[in-house]
């Protein structure tokens, strides 16, 4: 049997669990489980080579919370914004959450990667090449120093918000159908922020961003605008999609986008139920690919953060994905693009070599 293609994924939220259970970190990165969607044997069986380790602070749940999930398999929603995280709550639990990133380097089987030349290389000795990724910049007060000190420990990719809040600007709630166009543009500091991203060569992502935040960091960027797990929203009007203008908006950036996995941002109805084969995520990619171009197009999973299709499973499933893609007529070449080529490619652009 031929080794998988090695797959470069624009998200995903492991972290995230080792946070919630750590003292079951060893067994949750080492072996299979069954549980979640990565660990390093389900990483090794499907390829998965690499990509963006995102840091998230989870909302605070109260007790009279509504059930989320049973309202986002009903559309029509909106759900609310959960409130803004102070940034003195966000700073010890995004500590704990690069601690753990930290020690899955300290255990030898990944490299926190803070150049594509290092991508590179850890890819080659057979290492998980990890980025460190912010989704979310609670972890990061208004004068920026926090930044300074992330970038320091290796933190290369950020979003400005999740779908909350924060000192820089305002995030799109869940809401199906609805467009991106709710809220406030960045804030003071979210225009600083843009720019001090920008000397830093720390990517910025647009995947949970406003409208109005989107063109902020469009006209204020030198960068390539980068949206890391984000779908079309002609195919699947979820507030979380890309319009039409921002997709071609990232174009003439040069930019990147990562297909997101999750149901909810695949199916037309926008319900997080699940569906048969691939069909959802390939018109997905058929329409990003006319849209951005063949080097513009690459995969973001959203793993252990989102219900993504049963067929696909689990990072172990990737070589089906693959087989699907290669099923619907895109030929190797273009394959290898939005596998790997095209991230390390968008990475280079925004980096530097």
């Amino acid at each position: 049997m031929s080794a998988p293609v090695p797959v470069f994924d624009g998200h995903n939220d492991f972290l995230l669990r080792l946070l919630r259970d750590p003292e079951a970190r060893e067994t949750t990165w080492l072996s299979d489980t069954g549980q979640g969607q990565l660990d390093l044997p389900r990483m090794r069986a499907g390829g998965f080579a690499g990509g963006f380790f995102a840091v998230y602070i989870p909302s605070p749940v109260a007790h009279d919370d509504p059930d989320f999930d049973a309202i986002m398999r009903n559309p029509p929603f909106s759900l609310p914004l959960p409130e803004a995280i102070p940034f003195e709550d966000a700073l010890p639990v995004a500590m704990k959450m690069v601690g753990h990133l930290m020690w899955m380097e300290r255990e030898g089987n990944l490299q926190i990667c803070r150049s594509v030349a290092e991508i590179r290389a850890a890819m080659a000795e057979g290492k998980i090449a990890a980025i460190l990724h912010f989704e979310g910049a609670e972890p990061i007060g208004p004068d920026l120093d926090a930044l300074h000190v992330w970038h320091a420990m290796g933190l290369r990719s950020l979003g400005p918000v999740w779908s909350r809040p924060t000192a820089f600007g305002h995030g799109v709630p869940f809401a199906y159908p609805s467009a991106p166009d709710t809220g406030d543009g960045l804030t003071e500091a979210g225009k600083r922020l843009v720019a001090e991203c920008n000397r830093l060569k720390i990517m910025i992502d647009l995947s949970h961003l406003n409208e109005k935040g989107f063109d902020d960091v469009a006209a204020l960027s030198d960068a390539p605008l980068v949206a890391t797990h984000s779908n079309v929203h002609a195919l699947c009007p979820s507030s979380r999609n890309l319009t039409d203008r921002q997709l071609a908006m990232i174009r003439e950036s040069d930019g990147m986008v990562g297909l997101n996995y999750a149901l909810g941002f695949l199916r037309e109805d926008g319900k997080t139920e699940p569906f048969e084969g691939f069909e959802p995520m390939l018109r997905h990619l058929d329409y990003l690919i006319e849209t951005l171009g063949e080097g513009r197009v690459g995969l973001g999973s959203d793993f252990d953060g989102a219900q993504i299709p049963p067929d696909l499973g689990d990072a172990a499933g990737l070589p089906r994905l693959i087989e699907a893609i290669r099923a619907h007529g895109y030929g190797e070449a273009l394959i290898e693009k939005l596998a790997h080529g095209n991230w390390l490619a968008a990475l280079e652009r925004t980096w530097g070599g």
